[in-house]
């Protein structure tokens, strides 16, 4: 669900809501009680619910298993460890 930012026009208060997009938009303050709130313009948020996200979601075929051990680390070739695995691995 996304979240959006709302500013009181009255007290200047920011407040954030977790809501649907099919939502009205909020109103009323919760600092001052005054019906002044206006939605800002801000960098999109939202929360993902449920299990989980998998690699192979949203694959099909052959492209379920896009990583190998042989090549899984960026630092491989530079003989130093990414942090993602012990250095005696490469």
């Amino acid at each position: 669900m996304p979240i959006y930012e709302y500013q009181c026009e009255n007290c200047g208060e920011v407040t954030e809501a977790i809501q649907k997009f099919s939502d009205a938009p909020l109103t009323d303050c919760g600092d001052c009680g005054e019906s002044a709130l206006k939605k800002l313009l801000s960098a999109p948020g939202f929360r993902l619910k449920g299990g989980g996200w998998y690699e192979t979601d949203f694959k099909g075929g052959k492209k379920k298993n896009l990583s190998s051990s042989d090549n899984h680390c960026p630092s491989r070739s530079s003989g130093s460890s990414c942090g993602s695995c012990p250095a005696t691995s490469h």
